[in-house]
């Protein structure tokens, strides 16, 4: 399956470098630049098999994106944020500070570890639900599909945060050998 990947638009919150999680935080006002990017991801979308099916969290901002891009997804819990618990509307430094290395080594020793365990558990159900569809087209979050990127890529989530997703940055990746 081919799964094309699009953070959302970014937030007041993502300006400030506030971690959002399960908080249901609009996206900003959209600029000539984010048009302008938007349409060169539909560019790049065009150029591949036209996607099964189209899906967003049930978090607004995910919504909202895929609104601009010209796409009704149908929504999945599944694709919903790591949840932060205390550290929602924290900056990432907080987490840092309180977590040291474990976040950036092993996220499922860090002081998150039971939702990067239950996030974990959502990807593999996500895998399993939609491995039948060729081309998957997801309007996601930083950490959800910077754990789907790990998890594809080297069977864990260990590395999920030394990667970086920037906001609408569409990323592209084959599971299983199927699609293109």
């Amino acid at each position: 399956m081919l799964l094309s990947l699009v953070r959302h638009l970014p937030t007041e919150w993502n300006k400030k470098q506030l971690l959002h999680g399960k908080r249901d935080i609009p996206i900003l006002p959209v600029t000539e630049e984010t048009i302008t990017s938007i349409q060169s991801n539909l560019e790049r979308l065009k150029k591949q098999p036209s996607f099964d099916i189209a899906l967003a969290s049930t978090l607004q901002r995910t919504q909202q994106t895929a609104a601009l891009y010209g796409i009704q997804p149908e929504i999945d819990g599944l694709l919903d944020e790591l949840d932060f618990g205390p550290f929602e509307g924290k900056t990432k430094a907080t987490l840092f500070r309180q977590d040291g290395e474990n976040w950036l080594a092993d996220p499922q020793k860090s002081i998150l570890r039971t939702n990067i365990e239950e996030l974990e558990k959502r990807i593999k159900l996500f895998l399993e639900k939609y491995k039948n569809y060729h081309h998957v087209l997801v309007f996601g979050h930083g950490s959800w599909i910077r754990a789907m990127l790990s998890y594809v890529q080297f069977g864990n989530l260990k590395q999920m945060n030394r990667l970086t997703v920037e906001n609408n940055m569409l990323i592209q990746i084959l599971v299983n050998g199927k699609g293109e």
